[in-house]
């Protein structure tokens, strides 16, 4: 028999309060690529990143190649030929695409051929990007390209992608699968994690399902359907979603005229922007990353108040000038693509973090009120099926899926008349992807205006009631879902939606005065 590319024997790592991983056991052969499947919280990555050395294991065994090893940093795994493209990114913001990846390379190379090699390997893979822009430059999409390519500069021999398409376009996935097959082909061995089951079942030759941090069943993803696979997930298959015909209310967010130059040098400027929201309806925003998505969230928001006088109007107020407190204030409520950092403060706790947008718990004079903090907190960790140690528990702590539930949660039950959301269901597991999904159609169903952006295509599809695509920093006419196809979708995202440049403000219009 083939000598297995990785032999994990009895891994178990535990935490205060929780056992991440309890005796898993992997083995992954030479050009498989392996999915690990499992809900949020079930240990993926923490096995994921003591294959690459940066968490130490308790207990069990390691052996690459059918040597015995012990990881003890990602210096030592890429040494040895692992190389790991995280769901949260490891990018200095300080410093140029060229500066980051020549971090994890060879020092005998000079920056000028790194940035040669980036080049070209971006241009091979179709993961196009910018050597010398400052990574704080980037949106969250070309973040990940920078990983990809980084990690495919190694020429690892094991290469471990956690949720590395969460924020990729269906064109760049599929580009993406080409590169995999063909390291695969090569020798290459994957551990990939998603769950986009649809990406498994196509992608990858075996899988390895976790639950509660133990091993629950292997199987080949090509011989199941989503269906079974979320039974081996989760348990049980997610809910259908109830989608009620649309009943929309009063336009609650008018943006027209929206012209403004991106304060970052790299950046996206936005260019006659116009759409309104209404109650009781879902807008998706679909683009491809870095098309200006950022920009004219930041303005919406409120974090950028540049936009000109009357560009922006909430409950019929023009909030243009307004910052996020104001807008807060009029019943607006937003959710980051960026989890930590912007959507919660890693060190908080998650009661603590409640008080970014929550102001419920302030009783006279300013004072907080504690005890009525950590019962909110406990409310969202329980209905939002939150695996974290309590509401004393710190951002930081949670697996990126359940601090994004808590995120969301946090902003639907503050009960907002307008909620923006962008990437609602990034590294989000089939069932609470389900979830999120059905508490937003039924904030809309209970008369809320929502605006999502996103780039899971399918998603907007799913939950939206008329779509926009955003391009070069301008915005396509509105087109109801039932009219919304891939093709034209996919059309729309290079910026072809034909010479209609002046039907975008007839429609808003049409739609404002419906």
């Amino acid at each position: 028999m083939t000598t297995p590319r990785l032999q994990l024997t009895g891994i178990t790592k535990r935490y205060p309060g929780v056992v991440a991983n309890n005796g898993v056991s992997l083995s992954v052969a030479p050009g498989e690529v392996h999915a690990v499947l499992g809900e949020n919280g079930a240990g993926k990555s923490t096995l994921m990143k003591i294959i690459y050395g940066s968490v130490k294991p308790d207990e069990g065994s390691v052996m690459f190649n059918g040597r015995p090893v012990h990881v003890r940093n990602p210096q030592e795994a890429r040494a040895l030929g692992i190389s790991m493209v995280f769901q949260h990114f490891s990018l200095f913001d300080t410093l140029t695409v060229a500066e980051n990846v020549w971090l994890g390379l060879d020092k005998s190379l000079t920056l000028s051929e790194v940035s040669a090699s980036i080049t070209a390997k971006a241009a091979e893979y179709g993961l196009d990007i910018d050597p010398s822009r400052p990574v704080h430059t980037l949106s969250v999409g070309e973040m990940q390209r920078v990983e990809i390519i980084r990690a495919l500069l190694t020429s690892p021999q094991l290469l471990i992608l956690d949720e590395p398409t969460s924020v990729l376009t269906p064109q760049a996935v599929e580009k993406l699968f080409v590169v995999l097959n063909k390291l695969a082909s090569e020798g290459c061995s994957i551990l990939y994690i998603s769950h986009k089951l649809h990406e498994i079942r196509e992608l990858c030759t075996a899988c390895t399902v976790l639950r509660g941090g133990q091993v629950t069943g292997v199987c080949d993803p090509r011989e199941e359907s989503n269906a079974s696979l979320s039974r081996l997930m989760i348990g049980a298959e997610p809910p259908a979603l109830n989608v009620r015909a649309l009943h929309a209310g009063a336009t609650v967010l008018e943006v027209g005229g929206l012209t403004l130059a991106s304060d970052d040098p790299f950046g996206t400027d936005l260019k006659d922007v116009a759409l309104t929201v209404r109650a009781g309806e879902v807008v998706g925003i679909a683009g491809v990353s870095g098309n200006g998505q950022s920009e004219l969230l930041v303005c919406l928001s409120g974090e950028d108040r540049r936009a000109p006088p009357g560009s922006i109007r909430v409950a019929g107020q023009d909030a243009s000038r307004y910052g996020p407190g104001k807008r807060r204030a009029l019943g607006l409520h937003f959710v980051p693509e960026e989890r930590l950092g912007r959507g919660a403060v890693p060190t908080l706790s998650l009661a603590q973090n409640l008080l970014l947008s929550r102001r419920d718990a302030l009783g006279a004079g300013g004072w907080i009120q504690v005890g009525a903090l950590k019962a909110q907190a406990a409310e969202i960790i329980a209905r939002y099926n939150v695996k974290a140690n309590g509401p004393d528990a710190a951002a930081k702590s949670l697996s990126g899926g359940n601090l994004q539930k808590f995120i969301v949660g946090r902003e639907i039950e503050a009960k907002p008349k307008l909620l923006i959301v962008s990437q609602p269901t990034w590294g989000v597991d089939v069932g609470a992807s389900a979830q999120i999904r059905g508490e937003i159609l039924a904030l809309r169903d209970a008369g809320c205006a929502v605006l999502v952006v996103s780039e899971e295509l399918d998603e907007l599809f799913e939950i939206s009631d008329r779509l926009h695509v955003i391009a070069k920093g301008r915005l396509s006419p509105s087109l109801d879902r039932a009219d919304a196809t891939i093709e034209r979708i996919g059309e729309w995202m290079s910026g072809l939606w034909d010479a209609q440049g002046t039907k975008n403000n007839n429609e808003e219009t049409a739609h404002a005065a419906a």
